[in-house]
């Protein structure tokens, strides 16, 4: 007797299953949003080739082309040339951008360069659970530091540095670890503090291993 053949998400094709159990989705890496004229245009002409039911501009500022057949996923990502944006799997998500000083009138910090740093060297690194950042120019953060596992926000004297924040069924606020950090400093408690998650070895979110060994263990952790 032949087993089933049940269809799911499909890692490999970086595709993920749709409701109507037959299409994909898939998310091209757009790194802080940033996108110009001729990527939309590509995107959307493969869109439109492929029969895609729709684009969506995700939470996490990619471009989904939505409704794929699983036989044209190869083509379309062939015909794309982006790389694939890190959507599913315990790993760096995303890091969410704010415009800061590079386009935003009220921005205090560069959050663009030091977001584009951080995506350079983080996004789609695998982590015992999944992990997001976010990076603000300004105390409106507009990013939502506050509920991302590691949040960055600018202000007039740096970089204020939150962890543990998380949406979904179990929200949870950031703790403030640190305040008005130059840049060099926060990529260098951002390392230290992806060192010790890694080596934590247990598939929880960040929030969750705070609340498990008490927030003033995991600032002695990361030399705080």
């Amino acid at each position: 007797m032949t087993k089933e053949y049940v269809k799911g998400d499909l890692p490999e094709k970086a595709a993920i299953l749709q409701r109507d159990g037959e299409t994909y989705a898939i998310a091209p890496h757009i790194p802080g949003g940033i996108v110009y004229p001729e990527t939309l245009r590509k995107i959307a002409d493969i869109a439109e080739k492929y029969g895609a039911a729709a684009l969506k501009v995700t939470s996490a500022q990619r471009i989904a082309i939505v409704g794929l057949k699983e036989e044209d996923l190869d083509a379309a990502w062939g015909e794309l040339g982006m790389s694939p944006g890190a959507a599913i799997g315990l790993c760096v998500r995303s890091i969410k951008i704010c415009p800061g000083t590079t386009f935003c009138k009220r921005g205090k910090q560069d959050s663009v360069g030091l977001g584009l740093k951080l995506d350079k060297k983080y996004h789609g690194m695998q982590l015992p659970s999944k992990f997001k950042m976010a990076v603000s120019g300004c105390p409106n953060s507009c990013s939502e530091t506050s509920i991302k596992d590691l949040g960055i926000m600018g202000t007039a004297k740096g970089y204020n540095l939150t962890v543990g924040g998380s949406a979904g069924p179990s929200p949870r606020l950031g703790d403030l670890v640190a305040k008005d950090l130059s840049e060099e400093q926060v990529l260098d408690l951002v390392e230290k503090i992806i060192n010790f998650y890694k080596g934590y070895g247990k598939p929880k979110r960040l929030g969750k291993v705070i609340d498990e060994i008490g927030i003033e263990k995991f600032k002695e952790e990361i030399g705080l």
